[in-house]
């Protein structure tokens, strides 16, 4: 007689005879073979939807460190949205390496789920993206700096060919 089979999925047993289980649809394992306790790594690999593992990487938010991005990858991690941690472009900080912004990046298949999960965490806003807007006066005061450079230059070059 074979040990008995357990479902990692939903724990249930079954004969020697089975190889899935009919509710899950996760391969069976020995029953012993389950005490003895799983990696981290497997575990996490077993949180993860196929159907949100496809596609290119797209960049669904930001944080402001490692430990900030590892606790969004673990939130879509919950939901089954692998995800991608990479330090934004243009922040090298060497001495610290958990030091600096963080792209999180999920699988095209998984970004409505991501940002799902992530409004209802509320670490990113509502709506659409907020474009980038610069002051009126900043504006105008730039307008200006760059008229009367120009206007230098042009003086001077008129000086000197004189």
């Amino acid at each position: 007689m074979t040990a008995p089979l357990l479902c990692p999925g939903c724990g249930s047993t079954f004969s020697g005879d089975e190889r899935f289980c009919p509710s899950c649809r996760l391969p069976l394992v020995y029953a012993e073979q389950e005490r003895e306790g799983v990696s981290t790594r497997h575990e996490r690999a077993r949180k993860i939807k196929p159907q949100l593992a496809e596609g290119q990487l797209v960049r669904v938010t930001g944080a402001r460190n490692q430990a900030e991005a590892e606790f969004i990858q673990g939130l879509l991690l919950e939901e089954g949205v692998p995800s991608l941690l990479k330090r934004t472009a243009g922040f090298d900080v060497p001495d610290f390496l958990a030091a600096g912004p963080r792209d999180v990046l999920v699988p095209e298949s998984g970004v409505t789920t991501a940002r799902q999960v992530l409004l209802e965490a509320e670490l990113i806003p509502s709506g659409p993206p907020a474009r980038a807007t610069v002051a009126p006066l900043r504006l105008l005061a730039g307008l200006i700096a760059a008229v009367a450079l120009v206007a230098l230059v042009i003086w001077l070059i008129s000086l000197a060919l004189r």
